[in-house]
């Protein structure tokens, strides 16, 4: 394998070996038991995010993309899935102040878990990896710009818990694929 590769993997790998399994197995909990779920990230985060969602949606839960016109309100026995990589973001903690307000649930992924914004969750999961608030700049140390291992591990991560999810939920590849859209 090309080197390149090999530093990504083991940059990406070494912010998943931090990953509390407890975390990973409660977060999952909280998803197979909400009622609607909204997701929201800001930036590439976001992106992660919206497979996230779109994952979510194959396993037959009823979730939406936070300011996408399709999401629905949240309220008591609904969950809010959230991103903030560096801890702090503005429009995140917007969106969990909003959410808190309404009596849904909190689940905040991040790689500083120790913020403000965190309080406001009913579960912090730590991702410990380099963000854009932590890569030193352009100092050469990391092959991986800014948040790229936060966001690569954010991958990895949620395809973890898809998987238990699939088991939790009764849900198999079939039925997964039978949600997939045709319109493409």
């Amino acid at each position: 394998m090309d080197g390149r590769f090999d530093e990504a993997l083991h940059r990406v790998g070494t912010a998943l070996g931090g990953v509390d399994p407890a975390s990973l197995d409660t977060a999952c909990a909280m998803i197979a038991g909400a009622r609607r779920i909204g997701v929201y990230g800001c930036g590439r985060e976001g992106y992660q995010l919206r497979g996230l969602a779109m994952r979510l949606y194959h396993l037959g839960c009823a979730v939406g993309y936070v300011g996408e016109t399709t999401m629905p309100p949240l309220g008591a026995g609904d969950l809010l899935i959230v991103s903030a990589g560096p801890g702090e973001l503005a429009t995140v903690t917007a969106q969990m102040t909003t959410a808190r307000a309404a009596r849904a649930r909190l689940l905040l992924f991040t790689a500083v878990p120790g913020t403000p914004s965190a309080a406001l969750a009913d579960l912090v999961l730590a991702v410990p990896a380099q963000t854009m608030a932590s890569d030193g700049g352009d100092d050469g140390t990391s092959m991986l710009p800014m948040g790229s291992v936060y966001e690569g591990a954010l991958f990895f991560v949620f395809e973890a818990m898809i998987a238990d999810l699939r088991g939790r939920l009764g849900q198999t590849a079939q039925t997964m694929r039978a949600r997939h859209t045709n319109m493409e």
